[in-house]
């Protein structure tokens, strides 16, 4: 899963993952600039950690979210179930975290993550001196509104990622390994043609962010 510098980008089929720090907003509001980074240091920390120990790698990290990809090795290796298990370690890993920063600092934290697989292009991108591989294409697109579409403390995952997964549409609670999974109503992505069927790793917790 990379690219030369000079080459013509190449597609491959990844699951890519979004995921981004619910609160974020109140929690500037409340604290000093100088308090945030280290904040910021650990909540990346837990993320990039569940990235590699998955199996993944991080494309991008900036403010409060990251973007990262999973499989592309071969045809076979769709990265589905290692981006499933990283997203909801993401999820165990910051709940003892998000924790202690509300005893501590009276904020309400959490994570959101949303996983699409499909094929991407991955290019040597950005300004002079400062290029890095990433991903672009309709699936990234996707990834991040379903990231954006999650409720603090859970992961969605689009039709494609469930069915890599071999999960029916069944109504109810299913179990990816020791994973729960729930099918939720279609959601309309605006500005696609059709609806997409969506599940998600149900937040322990509902927090109101």
């Amino acid at each position: 899963m990379t690219v030369k510098r000079g080459i013509v980008p190449r597609t491959a089929r990844l699951t890519v993952l979004f995921a981004d720090l619910r609160g974020y907003t109140g929690l500037a509001e409340r604290l000093a600039p100088a308090q945030i980074v280290p904040l910021l240091e650990e909540f990346f920390r837990v993320l990039a950690k569940s990235v590699t120990s998955h199996g993944g790698k991080v494309f991008h990290m900036a403010g409060d979210g990251m973007m990262a990809g999973f499989g592309g090795r071969d045809l076979a290796d769709h990265g589905a179930r290692e981006a499933l298990a990283a997203g909801h370690s993401m999820l165990q890993q910051f709940g003892t975290i998000a924790a202690r920063w509300r005893r501590d600092l009276s904020v309400d934290t959490g994570i959101g993550v949303g996983l699409h697989l499909g094929d991407v292009a991955m290019g040597f991108l950005g300004p002079p001196g400062h290029k890095s591989t990433t991903l672009v294409g309709d699936t990234v697109n996707v990834a991040a509104r379903l990231c954006g579409r999650a409720r603090a403390g859970e992961v969605l995952l689009s039709c494609t990622v469930a069915a890599a997964l071999e999960i029916d549409d069944s109504e109810g609670e299913l179990y990816i390994g020791p994973i729960p999974v729930l099918h939720l109503p279609q959601y309309a992505l605006r500005g696609r043609s059709a609806p997409l069927d969506i599940w998600c790793v149900p937040a322990t917790e509902r927090l109101a962010l």
